[in-house]
């Protein structure tokens, strides 16, 4: 550590703050702002050259007297204090206290920005992960070690949805909750309230690691908070040996917040102002998620991302897309008709889903299930919009048989409450009741031993006529 501090500050905007000439300074290097008030500022460097060293500064350059601003670089990276006392904490985007309490002390520190892993051993991910919700678990599982990101839209209810996930995700077969680390970025002082109190009220805080910046926070705490986070979730896995769930939400926010610092740092813009290396950026936080052969430990990861009028083929979400293994994607018309979650079922999928669902996963018809509920819901959405051109009264028996699965699959499948703790069982069952609806001749993506297991056909035709 020097013990040297240099006033050299030639300029500071958007968090940042720009030095001339400082010798022996590398990059990634942690730093201690002294204001002329004596208050103390972390910060990290992001550039340098013989010329000029560029400092980001994580509580932002505000009030800073340049001419009164000493700058002592600490010649190690940002690191996190470690231990099993972060389970039931909260902490703001440089690990420091937000819940009133004493500082974590440890002898343990790691690099935020963590290590590269060997390709050749990262695990494949499997195992199905239970979440409670029938169309994640029935149509888009999400399996230990994948990223499976959320791609919403402004006032729809993302956060609650993460907050479901977050209480209910269980391994199936197990008698083991997942370690959560949930990441807010930019969010608001009620956002950040109502993660707090649902997670007091769950009985989960004691097993969650919260990391909290709010929309008031400097912007630029938003680009150290996702590592922070992911530091902690790596210790949690591969030092503890527990299953995490990282819930990272809105990645939106923290693009943006990127964008700020990039201009400020005169990078040259690419599509709609984001630096070209806004995939890259994503890609180091995203991979980060996994498992490691020859580890119980894994990180799965869920990011939340709201995009910019409705727009999927946006950058943050089009660049995310290529990273992660699916999408779950909420729909702002089911939305307004009242229904939770609304899970836009179409464009949503799980790529990963194939290897951990099944007779040794969940149960043996689950793959078929699936598969034939989307194209019946699919055939069942073109029923709907002929009818809205031609009438209903015009359409086929077979047709308005389709548009009736179509509503009941919307209502009962889709719809259920933020406290409905579905297990995968519950799922299936319910999907046959909804398939039931349909003629078996109708049902070609399941067998026929499946058929006449499951489906019931002339028993529902006897109740709807009841």
């Amino acid at each position: 550590m020097s013990a040297k501090e240099y006033c050299k500050s030639s300029s500071a905007r958007g968090g940042l703050l720009f030095m001339r000439s400082v010798p022996d300074v590398a990059l990634g290097d942690r730093v201690l702002v002294r204001d002329h008030k004596n208050r103390k500022r972390s910060g990290q460097v992001i550039r340098t050259s013989n010329e000029m060293v560029l400092v980001q500064v994580f509580e932002g350059t505000d009030d800073l007297d340049l001419e009164r601003t000493w700058v002592r670089f600490l010649g190690e990276p940002v690191e996190l204090s470690l231990s099993p006392e972060i389970l039931g904490r909260i902490f703001n985007g440089v690990g420091q206290p937000r819940d009133r309490r004493p500082p974590l002390v440890s002898g343990l520190k790691r690099n935020v920005n963590g290590a590269p892993v060997n390709p050749a051993a990262r695990a494949y991910p499997r195992e199905f992960i239970q979440t409670g919700i029938s169309t994640i678990d029935g149509l888009d599982s999400l399996v230990r070690g994948q990223k499976l990101p959320i791609f919403s839209g402004s006032g729809l209810p993302h956060n609650r949805l993460a907050a479901q996930i977050v209480r209910q995700a269980k391994l199936l077969g197990e008698d083991t909750q997942f370690a959560v680390v949930f990441a807010a970025m930019g969010v608001s002082y009620d956002d950040a309230r109502f993660f707090q109190e649902d997670f007091e009220s769950s009985g989960v805080l004691g097993n969650v690691v919260m990391f909290t910046n709010l929309a008031d926070d400097p912007p630029i705490e938003r680009l150290i908070l996702p590592r922070t986070a992911l530091t902690a979730a790596e210790y949690l896995a591969y030092d503890l040996d527990m299953h995490v769930l990282v819930v990272l939400t809105d990645m939106t926010h923290y693009a943006e917040a990127l964008r700020e610092v990039a201009t400020a740092k005169g990078d040259v813009p690419s599509r709609k102002g984001y630096p070209g290396y806004l995939y890259s950026d994503l890609a180091e936080i995203y991979e980060r998620a996994g498992r490691i052969k020859e580890r119980r430990g894994s990180i799965t990861m869920v990011p939340v991302l709201s995009m910019p009028s409705d727009d999927i083929t946006h950058p943050i979400p089009d660049l995310t897309g290529y990273i992660t293994e699916g999408q779950i994607v909420l729909s702002r018309e089911l939305h307004n008709q009242g229904i939770y979650p609304p899970v836009h079922v179409p464009p949503s999928l799980s790529r990963l889903m194939k290897d951990g669902v099944g007779k040794d996963f969940t149960r043996e018809d689950h793959p078929h299930v699936a598969s034939q509920l989307y194209a019946s819901y699919a055939r069942a959405l073109e029923v709907r919009n002929l009818a809205s051109i031609i009438g209903a009264e015009e359409l086929t028996e077979a047709d308005r048989q389709f548009l009736a699965f179509a509503d009941a699959f919307e209502k009962r499948f889709i719809r259920q409450s933020e406290d409905e703790d579905r297990t995968i069982f519950d799922t299936l069952n319910l999907a046959w009741e909804l398939l039931s609806l349909l003629p078996p001749a109708t049902l070609s993506r399941v067998s026929d031993d499946e058929l006449r297991k499951y489906h019931h056909y002339s028993t529902q035709m006897a109740v709807d006529a009841a």
